[in-house]
């Protein structure tokens, strides 16, 4: 089980986030949601340890979390990654084999096997010779959900995947975000894109600094949580084809 409480991160005196507290259990898929600034991004780095904290703690089967960042694939946004690093689609995939087979010795049969599974399961296999500077948007982000594959963690944190992708990348990441939890998995997804990819959450966190609202997509997304969290009405970001029925 994964738990967070009474998280907090200050910047300089100013509140980032504000004692948040949630637990998630093994084989649920869980939708961080919120405003541009919410604090989604520094909720995933501060349980990371990537950022200050200024309060609170972060376990993983009841220990620091720190101590199983070996278990734990982490996909930062898009727009926080060097695309014109000169590296190939395998390269960057084969870098999650990096703590197995050690930072100086040749990838073995195994992990090479593992790597060409990762990317033939989200269809770049074809292009593993590629500098992953020169795909598309949607292509890249398939790369770095290979790359988490192939480390084979057990508590995934995903940071706004959705964005910026085409539809074919948005159901394979539906997909294998169902074959994770189905595997009893961990995933943690923050987005602040409306799709059809809430419909396959078990839960949403709502957050806006503070933890606003924590459940079902249907107990969460209600006009006053809305209205709590993004200051606007709940009508005006809902797209077509968003299901009816989650915001009855």
């Amino acid at each position: 089980m994964l738990e967070v409480q009474q998280l907090a991160v200050n910047y300089r005196g100013v509140s980032g986030l504000e004692r948040v507290s949630f637990r998630i259990e093994p084989g649920q898929l869980v939708g961080l949601i919120g405003p541009n600034g919410a604090g989604k991004s520094t909720l995933l780095k501060a349980m990371l340890g990537l950022v200050p904290t200024a309060h609170g703690s972060v376990k993983y089967c009841t220990c620091p979390l720190c101590q199983h960042l070996e278990q734990v694939a982490y996909i930062p946004q898009r727009s926080q990654i060097d695309w014109d690093y000169p590296i190939t689609v395998w390269h960057v995939v084969m870098m999650a084999r990096t703590r197995q087979i050690g930072w100086f010795r040749r990838p073995d049969k195994a992990a090479k096997v593992m790597v060409s599974a990762a990317l033939d399961r989200v269809g770049m296999l074809d292009l593993k010779d590629r500098k992953i500077g020169e795909l598309s948007g949607g292509q890249q982000q398939r790369v770095f959900l290979a790359r988490a594959l192939a480390q084979q963690a057990d508590l995934f944190l995903f940071d706004e995947p959705f964005t910026g992708v085409d539809k074919k990348t948005e159901a394979v990441l539906i997909d294998v975000f169902g074959e994770l939890r189905a595997a009893g998995k961990i995933l943690l997804v923050s987005t602040h894109e409306w799709g059809k990819s809430l419909d396959s959450l078990d839960r949403i966190l709502l957050l806006n600094q503070r933890l606003i609202a924590d459940g079902s997509p249907q107990q969460v997304m209600t006009s006053e949580n809305f209205q709590q969290a993004y200051g606007t009405p709940l009508h005006q970001h809902i797209r077509q084809d968003v299901s009816a029925d989650l915001f009855c």
